[in-house]
């Protein structure tokens, strides 16, 4: 009991003992002593008794009603504390007490209010930073998941539903929505023998690579995280692929150069004819190899992310006269006409060198397949947003299968015919990364027996830019 309340309750103990005093000295002294004075002492005292229990009665009867009402405003508000506590309880952080008077109660009930408004703001702050970890979470690239001790979900990331290609739903068995073998064996081990296990996985999702990490977590359960290493894995393929057909490439110019030196040096007497037969191998293979070596270099600037163009507002028709006049001269004794098919005003984005580069290798590549048809024609055609050029030949044509890989590194439709010819391999793949680097797109049509069709685009120029050139052409 507060020592508020005690009060109250002494007040109202004083205040009975006056009402029965105020009752004695105004009932039971007057009667008492008009008996004394009429009867005997002995008479006064058998009244005494009755009017003490009236007195009492009388003050009881004004001390009840305050006693009561005094213990209805007590049970209200601790009726009102019960109740709000019931709503903390219930996690209605939101809850207050309305503060009445300046007793100890009261005083409690602003502890009360000031603990729960610490509670909400302790709340508050757990729940944002959920809610940031769940953003974090669902942002990563990496598919993760908390499993319970049982095998069942306890939450997932967005990425994990994109693996899963459903949505994974929190307390159900992760076998439910998983059905890869070995990451269901990196998540039994995890949760089993309590140990960080790793492995991969090749069945999650088609053509898709992932590295699995299963670790136990110290409250029981364990946490699984999927990691997509396609491209890493095709990187690295495409690193061995290079490399091993570098090897090749340089291996047998080198092989040919070496037996032929071979030869030479070991003939004492070498005929002049012979001689000069090998000596011309030896040449021809030098300079293939040193086209290898400067397309590699080539191929290495355009890949690189310091890679850059000067680019510049131009004529799409100057593109393609300007190709056709300095590339003639690797026509003039191959029989082959190179003409233009027309080409649009338009002022596109280019660097002139790269894309001289581009039409050179393009042109090149055309002049390998031409000689039948003895004709190779380069154009261009305005679209929407961009600068179409076409470079045809009319040659025996690419197979449907080739035309998805011939932008590869050494891909070849016809690897004898490309040897003979010199080709390294690597001119297509060089085109793909500078038109990509303008910003354009790169593809190839075809029909076997009717030549084929690269095609290149460079997008315009932007307005005020093409404005202030035409300008200044005019």
């Amino acid at each position: 009991m507060t020592r508020s309340v005690f009060t109250r309750l002494l007040g109202l103990f004083v205040l009975l003992l006056v009402f029965q005093t105020a009752a004695m000295e105004l009932v039971l002294i007057p009667v008492v002593t008009s008996r004394l004075r009429e009867n005997s002492v002995g008479a006064g005292f058998r009244l005494l008794g009755p009017a003490i229990l009236w007195s009492g009665l009388i003050a009881l009867a004004f001390a009840l009603p305050l006693t009561v009402w005094v213990a209805r405003l007590v049970t209200a508000r601790l009726e009102r504390v019960a109740g709000f506590a019931r709503r903390v309880g219930q996690g209605d952080l939101s809850a207050r007490l309305v503060l009445t008077g300046d007793d100890e109660l009261a005083a409690m009930e602003a502890a009360l209010n000031h603990s729960a408004e610490r509670l909400n703001k302790s709340f508050a702050e757990i729940e944002s930073r959920r809610h940031e970890l769940a953003a974090m979470l669902d942002s990563m690239q990496e598919g993760v998941a908390a499993i319970t001790p049982d095998g069942l979900v306890r939450w997932s990331n967005a990425a994990l539903n994109s693996i899963a290609a459903t949505q994974i739903q929190n307390g159900r068995p992760l076998v439910h929505f998983l059905r890869d073998p070995d990451v269901l064996a990196c998540v039994r081990a995890a949760l089993e023998d309590r140990e960080v296990r790793y492995g991969r996985a090749n069945s999650l999702a088609p053509g898709r690579i992932f590295e699995i990490n299963a670790a136990p977590l110290s409250a029981g359960g364990a946490l699984v995280v999927l990691h997509d290493v396609t491209r890493i894995e095709a990187a690295e393929k495409s690193r061995r692929d290079f490399i091993a057909n570098v090897s090749h490439e340089l291996r047998s110019p080198l092989t040919s150069i070496q037996g032929y030196v071979e030869t030479l040096v070991d003939e004492p007497h070498p005929d002049a004819a012979t001689t000069r037969e090998f000596l011309g191998i030896i040449h021809k293979n030098a300079t293939r190899m040193n086209r290898l070596t400067e397309d590699l270099l080539a191929l290495a600037g355009v890949e690189s992310p310091d890679y850059k163009l000067a680019l510049q507002a131009t004529r799409a028709s100057a593109l393609v006269q300007d190709a056709i006049e300095s590339l003639g001269g690797i026509v003039v004794d191959s029989e082959v006409e190179l003409e233009s098919t027309g080409a649009p005003e338009a002022l596109v984005l280019a660097d002139p060198d790269a894309m001289n580069q581009v039409f050179g290798n393009l042109i090149e590549n055309s002049l390998k397949y031409a000689k039948a048809g003895k004709r190779i024609c380069v154009g261009a055609r305005l679209l929407e947003s961009e600068v179409e050029f076409i470079v045809q030949d009319f040659g025996p044509g690419i197979a449907f299968e080739h035309l998805d890989r011939i932008f590869e590194r050494f891909y070849r439709v016809d690897k004898a015919r490309s040897r003979d010819s010199g080709g390294t391999g690597l001119g297509l793949a060089i085109v793909k990364h500078i038109v990509l680097a303008h910003g354009g797109r790169v593809w190839a049509e075809s029909e076997l027996g009717s030549g084929a069709q690269f095609h290149f685009t460079l997008p315009l120029a932007p307005a005020p830019v093409g404005e202030k050139m035409a300008a200044a052409i005019a």
